[in-house]
């Protein structure tokens, strides 16, 4: 603890008496300060100790000791020792009256105690905290040492810097879930707290950030971990009060522990992935007996179950790293194996089919189709993502190309991600938004267009009316209110016009997949 009031009252050499404010003697002393300016504020930093003799000062006026002792007490002076027998041979009452009325406690420092002897107590009570501070904090960091390189992941490590700091300790991923938590019942007061981490996760680290906790009355300071441009998670921790010296050292030996212990975790990491990348080699060359042999402990329960292939592509440098954070932070939480593997601007992703990492990056990448859609049709964001039916080791390459269709698909249509059943249980109509189709639709179409164009009939809706109906004259000139006749006389002139035959079932079904796709450009069905 500093020094204060109280511990410079009872100090046995001094012989301080307390003649006012004496229920504020527990207030810290930053320093003691001798001056006997008659305002001599503007030269104080607050939490001083200020000594003097009243030389120049008129001690005896109230309202000038009034405005004294006010202007010393807005400035934050811990307390004011007034020397007696030297200018006065007692406190003058206006100034007990003034210490008492403005809440400033007030010493009496006798002759025989020089205010140096004051200055040196404060300077050793100080050096004194300090020391313990730097002790306490040097006992704190081989204490997380020890509990960060046992091997038990961060629990232990949250628990000790929790004990440490007198409350509670979080850790969160990547994506703002908290790993852990100690003690167990901070869980739920760290998760309110993860918009606070996702915004801190956006700046450079390290960063750091104090905040409220809205339904408590703790301070909770937020700890970027990592070094580089993007964080790789961070640390919360919620006291009662601001951090004192000793628990500031703790939570930078937690912060810096926690950052070694990532950056090791992303080496790893990077041999887990030139490792998938050869069981995936592998897998895609038909031979699934060797994979499994590479995989061993590692990627063994992967292949041993359904999983699905996702291939998810960006524009933009490292574009994919969110979605693989985020996927990666699921497998985690859930104990999953996940096969990652970087190919340039694509990330191939092996996840078990319904596990908690596929069902993260389907959420991720889905949750960026609200964006805005630009003029040329490409969803406005980073990723797409294409992902196959569930599969296994043997259908690798089935899978791959699924997952490459589906991508295709989803650049296409403008998704930020596109499930391949969803190509099989869905309508080849939306393939039609290619602009090679619409082109090929537009030219197939034009010379009936421009017939129709100058007043000479309405061959484009008739052939649409006639092909709708299967070609049934009497249904499709009854949708078009004319007689069958009329019907097949535009029908032959459609053939005239096209130089093509209508009882040719690839000519009606150009004809058909041109007008929809028309259709489907000009907004109308």
């Amino acid at each position: 603890m500093p020094p204060t009031l109280a511990s410079l009252v009872q100090h046995s050499a001094l012989k301080l008496t307390v003649r006012a404010g004496a229920d504020r003697l527990g207030t810290p002393v930053r320093w003691a300060h001798a001056s006997e300016l008659a305002d001599p504020v503007p030269y104080m930093d607050g939490g001083e100790l200020l000594l003097v003799t009243a030389t120049n000062l008129d001690a005896r006026d109230p309202a000038t000791m009034r405005r004294y002792v006010q202007r010393l007490a807005g400035a934050g002076v811990a307390g004011l020792g007034f020397a007696v027998g030297v200018t006065y041979d007692e406190i003058p009452p206006a100034l007990v009256d003034a210490a008492e009325e403005a809440g400033l406690p007030l010493l009496e420092v006798p002759r025989r105690t020089p205010f140096l002897a004051i200055s040196k107590a404060v300077s050793a009570a100080i050096a004194a905290d300090q020391y313990r501070s730097v002790t306490a904090g040097f006992d704190a960091q081989r204490e997380l040492t020890r509990a960060a390189v046992a091997g038990d992941g961060p629990a232990e490590l949250l628990t000790r810097l929790a004990a440490h700091v007198d409350g509670w300790a979080a850790l969160y991923d990547t994506s703002g879930a908290v790993v852990a938590a100690a003690p167990d019942w901070a869980a739920r007061r760290a998760a309110r707290l993860t918009p606070e981490v996702e915004r801190l996760r956006d700046r450079s680290a390290p960063a750091s950030v104090v905040v409220a906790d809205s339904e408590g009355d703790d301070r909770v300071e937020l700890q970027s971990l990592g070094t580089g441009r993007r964080s790789r998670g961070a640390l919360a921790v919620g006291t009662g009060a601001a951090l004192g010296t000793a628990e500031r050292y703790a939570v930078h030996s937690a912060v810096a522990l926690l950052t070694l212990t990532t950056a090791r975790s992303r080496a790893l990491q990077g041999a887990e992935q030139r490792l998938g990348a050869a069981i995936l080699r592998m897998l895609l060359a038909g031979e699934s007996d060797h994979a499994r042999a590479v995989a061993g402990d590692l990627y063994g329960g992967l292949l041993d179950a359904p999983f699905r292939l996702l291939i998810a592509e960006s524009a933009v440098p490292a574009g994919t790293d969110l979605l693989a954070e985020s996927m990666e932070a699921a497998a985690s939480r859930s104990g999953e194996s996940l096969l990652m593997v970087p190919e340039g601007e694509r990330l191939v992703v092996l996840a078990a089919d319904g596990g908690e990492a596929a069902r993260a990056g389907a959420a991720h990448a889905r949750a960026a189709d609200d964006r805005p859609v630009r003029e040329t049709g490409e969803a406005d964001a980073d990723v797409v993502v294409g992902m196959s039916a569930p599969s296994g080791p043997i259908a690798v390459s089935a899978a791959y190309k699924q997952a490459e269709q589906a991508l295709s698909v989803a650049r296409r249509r403008g998704r930020t991600m596109v499930e391949h059943e969803e190509l099989a249980a869905g309508s080849v109509l939306p393939l039609l938004a290619d602009d090679a189709v619409r082109a090929f639709a537009d030219g197939m179409l034009r010379p009936l267009q421009e017939h129709d164009a100058k007043g000479r009939g309405d061959l484009v809706a008739s052939l649409r009316a006639w092909l709708s109906r299967h070609g049934q004259w009497d249904a499709a000139a009854a949708d078009l209110g004319v007689h069958r006749h009329t019907l097949r006389y535009r029908m032959r002139r459609v053939e005239e016009i096209l130089g093509r035959s209508l009882d040719d079932p690839d000519v009606r079904m150009e004809l058909w997949l041109a007008l929809k796709a028309t259709a489907a450009s000009s907004g109308t069905q």
